[in-house]
């Protein structure tokens, strides 16, 4: 009894400076990297390169714990580890077995072999830390009872000095801690941090038994508890609902290993509340699963929903519809009105979206502006154009966002399984197809997935491909359509038009690929193109007998917003070393709309310069003298569809001089598009037009027609 107090006070200190770790491992770099994280945290170590060395080293003083490598040459760690704990001199020292190997067979290799516990290649440091701390912990434990088997129930029981220092050993650890006596099932001693955690005062603890506290009762406990002796003595870590004293339920983790005592087994249990843990993997799971902004499942629990979904509709022959709605036009809410209202517009159309569908529906925010229903119906066709009609009723009812309405409809898509796809991805592909119909056909509209959508869309996909090549492939050119003045009859300048070169195909008609670029956003990319080689040819002209020639060069919003507009034209004008008067930018009236204050910044340093800038297709779009007062804009182009009918359709003729007055009066110059006849000339220099383009006077040119054209017109002059 005289040992008692000094074992039971060093309790506390096996798992610091005291303890002493053998690390046996084939690898010296692994050697090393053990030792300096064991030293740092106070303990000593040894090495040996292999069993044999490890045996040694362990007959001339034996470590309080090992760690062993599982593959050596010669004996490996299982070997070993058997070969330890078959000599009752070594059987109680702590094994940590280690291992690359991540299969479940060889971690129960490593436990038949003897090891207390088993870490897989690469580990965290802080994990063999704590595996190496509560296995010394536990060893000391052990160490006091197989010293002291003697003290059994009655003599725990009795509050002598050895039962107080016994208790501040065990008090003094941070996890909660339980002895269990597997003959009477009754708790032989617990530490305060199991009292705390399970709201008894130690006495009722010790008054009760485990089974009290376990749901499953005295038989299922006495089960678990025989399987850990007959396992060698250590429990793998098991998720345990216990039952509190004030009758509410908490979730631990509970690691079990038994000990021998005399005749008896004691049950050592190490506790551990994981519920901030469990709350924290909620709280992962809801925001790996649900969207932060609506609460709506994203795309990726959506994608296992509808994959779900599809599966029992196999079994039970249900019909799927799979809706894709986008909102229209919700990019000029974010624009205009601010990304905060934009995110409260997004709430509210989930809310109203939640209510066009059933329970038993599904509901997803994919990202941005885009939504997604699932629909499990007998006539999921009939089904899906109600819910589709619902949604376009309910979302143009206007939104009130702080005291402002906002309207804003939306273009649907529909695939329907298994009429038209019968897997997740594929029908998700074939929806977004019909919604991006339905988003060509005018917005507010919804479409059901045809064939023909696939076509097409595959062959727009086939068309991005080669656009993408095209970039990086430089299979781009620059033709030229001269314009003239009316007055003098002199050419006073060229409209830079962008043709694509596609290998096999041709020369390819803008027409047919440049609302491609600007839908994938590659007009950026090519518009920096153009512009630098049109200054660059300008830069040619200069040098040749051409001499200055003033060319103009169409941009379109994206270059605004996503492209460094200001940036792409200095740069080019400084490269070239070309006078600014000498680029002029179109503009469509849509284009100049889009970010409004940013656009009207850029055109105005540009316009500092010297660089030119003419509405493109005016009176096709916004035609608002708001714009043509506050955008620094030198020239505007009647668009083609007015300059046809001049001198057949009074209202053509009618719109086309009040655009002339009107240019004049804001001291704009005026350039008609499309002349194709010596009568729309004419028409045109009668009333005081300032310039004509079109084929009256030449189609587009590559450079070497052009540039031969232009000395031809020189010489006649």
């Amino acid at each position: 009894m005289n040992s008692v107090p000094a074992v039971a006070v060093s309790i506390p200190d096996m798992a610091r400076s005291a303890s002493t770790v053998l690390i046996v491992d084939d690898e010296d770099r692994n050697r090393k990297l053990l030792e300096v994280l064991l030293r740092a945290e106070g303990y000593l170590t040894q090495t040996a390169a292999n069993a044999e060395e490890a045996l040694t080293r362990i007959a001339r003083s034996a470590p309080d714990l090992i760690l062993l490598d599982v593959m050596m040459p010669g004996m490996d760690g299982y070997q070993l580890a058997t070969m330890l704990k078959a000599d009752p001199v070594t059987l109680n020292i702590p094994i940590i077995m280690l291992t690359a190997q991540v299969d479940r067979s060889a971690r129960i290799a490593g436990l038949k072999a003897g090891a207390e516990e088993f870490l897989t290649k690469p580990f965290e440091p802080s994990e063999l830390s704590l595996r190496v701390r509560n296995l010394l912990r536990l060893k000391a434990f052990s160490d006091f009872l197989q010293n002291h088997g003697a003290i059994l129930e009655e003599q725990v029981r009795a509050r002598t000095a050895d039962l107080h220092r016994f208790r501040a050993a065990m008090d003094a650890t941070a996890d909660a801690i339980t002895l269990v006596s597997r003959s009477t099932m009754r708790f032989i001693e617990v530490n305060a941090t199991a009292c705390r955690m399970l709201g008894y005062e130690r006495e009722q603890m010790l008054e009760i038994g485990p089974a009290q506290l376990f749901r499953g009762g005295t038989h299922q406990l006495e089960q678990e508890y025989d399987d850990v002796i007959a396992g060698g003595g250590a429990g793998e870590s098991k998720e345990v609902l216990l039952n509190r004293q004030d009758g509410s339920r908490l979730l631990v983790e509970v690691t079990l290993h038994a000990q021998r005592s005399g005749s008896d087994w004691i049950i050592v249990g190490v506790l551990s509340d994981i519920t901030e843990r469990k709350n924290a993997e909620r709280r992962l799971i809801q925001m790996a699963h649900y969207d932060a902004l609506t609460g709506l499942p994203n795309r990726t629990l959506f994608y296992k929903n509808l994959t779900r979904i599809l599966a029992s509709a196999s079994d039970r022959g249900w019909s799927v519809a799979l809706l894709c709605i986008d909102l229209d036009n919700f990019k000029n809410v974010n624009d205009t009105r601010g990304h905060v209202l934009g995110d409260e517009l997004l709430c509210q159309v989930s809310r109203r979206l939640v209510d066009c569908v059933r329970i038993r529906d599904s509901i997803a925010r994919l990202g941005g502006d885009e939504f997604a229903i699932i629909l499990v119906a007998r006539e999921s066709q009939r089904r899906a154009y109600a819910v589709a009609e619902r949604v376009r009723e309910v979302l143009r009812v206007p939104f009130a966002l702080n005291d402002i309405e906002v309207a804003v409809g939306a273009s649907v898509g529909i695939a329907l399984y298994p009429d038209d796809a019968v897997n997740a991805e594929t029908l998700i592909r074939y929806a977004d197809t019909a919604m991006y119909q339905a988003k060509r056909a005018g917005r507010d509209v919804f479409r059901f997935f045809t064939a023909q959508m696939n076509t097409d869309a595959l062959a727009r996909l086939e068309l991005e491909t080669a656009l993408r090549k095209a970039v990086e492939n430089r299979e781009f050119v620059l033709h030229y359509q001269p314009k003239m003045q009316i007055e003098s009859g002199r050419i006073c300048g060229l409209e830079a038009l962008l043709r694509w070169q596609r290998p096999g195909y041709g020369l390819v008609p803008p027409g047919e690929f440049i609302p491609t670029l600007e839908d994938t956003g590659l007009i950026v990319a090519v518009g920096r193109w153009v512009l630098e080689t049109a200054c660059e040819q300008v830069a040619a002209w200069l040098a040749s007998s051409i001499g200055p020639m003033a060319v103009s060069v169409n941009v379109v919003g994206r270059q605004f917003i996503e492209g460094n507009l200001e940036g792409d034209v200095t740069q080019a004008l400084a490269d070239h070393d070309i006078p600014a008067d000498l680029l002029e930018l179109e503009l469509t009236e849509s284009s100049v709309m889009e970010n409004t204050q940013g656009t009207i910044e850029i055109l105005k340093s540009l316009q500092k310069l010297g660089v030119g800038i003419s509405i493109d297709d005016f009176g096709t779009g916004y035609s608002s003298l708001a714009y043509l007062r506050r955008f620094p804009i030198d020239k505007l182009k009647i668009d083609i569809a007015f300059i046809r009918g001049i001198t057949t359709n009074a209202d053509d003729a009618a719109i086309v001089l009040a655009i002339i007055r009107l240019a004049h009066t804001l001291k704009l110059k005026v350039v008609a598009e499309g002349v194709e006849t010596a009568a729309q000339l004419e028409y045109l220099r009668g009333h005081r037009c300032d310039q004509i383009q079109g084929y009256y006077l030449s189609r587009p040119l590559p450079v070497a027609e052009l540039e031969q054209m232009l000395r031809d017109r020189n010489r006649s002059s």
